[in-house]
């Protein structure tokens, strides 16, 4: 049997290291001549993620109903960091922004994840939790794409709507996107909102939480303006 992943054990560590690492030096592209070309090279690997995860799955033998779709919450924002990388979007800056630091993050800190170095499926995982934290950070700093007002309000309606198609999907599948049916088995902060199926519903309250607070510093930035 492969060995399995552990949190914080050296592979993660290494995961979180690298994810630094790449964020600084896009920070220090983006100073430079190459600032369109690191943009788009971070935004084509974002979106190519899903095909290639895909091929790592079939490879892997994991491939079913449950990992076949890009339905879970990373996956919308790793497809918004992609086109907002490529295309400067508004929407989709807000999209990734608010995403990847309300929920994308909280898969890098703890990994929902059982596969370890080298498998592929650790790859596409590291390289999707560390790509969007980085673009949602990306593009409120170097690309000065910063929540407008009303944003909180645009993106929790995204997210609602999205919750809902989940809970469609999730009926007539039995499967189990955003967690809705089960928690994850790994530690996370769904264990601290509730028991099923109550936790659906803090998890909303909460994200509205995470948006305000996220949304609060560009506030603040432009009432002193």
């Amino acid at each position: 049997m492969p060995p399995a992943f552990h949190p914080y054990g050296t592979s993660h560590k290494a995961a979180l290291a690298v994810t630094l690492v790449v964020f600084i030096v896009m920070l220090a592209l983006a100073r430079t001549r190459f600032a369109a070309l690191s943009q788009k090279i971070l935004g084509g690997v974002l979106l190519g993620l899903y095909p290639v995860g895909l091929l790592f799955h079939s490879g892997g033998g994991s491939l079913s109903v449950q990992t076949g779709l890009p339905l879970q919450f990373c996956d919308v924002a790793t497809i918004a960091g992609g086109i907002a990388l490529w295309t400067r979007r508004q929407f989709w800056c807000e999209v990734v922004y608010f995403f990847g630091l309300a929920g994308t993050l909280q898969g890098l800190l703890t990994p929902a994840l059982i596969y370890e170095y080298p498998d592929p499926r650790f790859f596409s995982f590291f390289i999707m939790h560390g790509g969007v934290p980085i673009t949602s950070l990306y593009v409120v700093t170097a690309m000065k794409h910063r929540p407008r007002p009303g944003a909180v309000k645009r993106v929790m309606l995204f997210s609602l709507g999205w919750y809902a198609v989940i809970a469609v999907v999730n009926s007539v599948l039995n499967t189990n996107y955003a967690f809705q049916c089960a928690k994850p088995p790994q530690a996370s902060l769904f264990d601290q909102l509730g028991p099923w199926p109550w936790y659906n519903f803090t998890a909303i309250v909460v994200g509205l939480v995470f948006y305000t607070v996220l949304y609060l510093p560009f506030a603040f930035l432009r009432r002193k303006a």
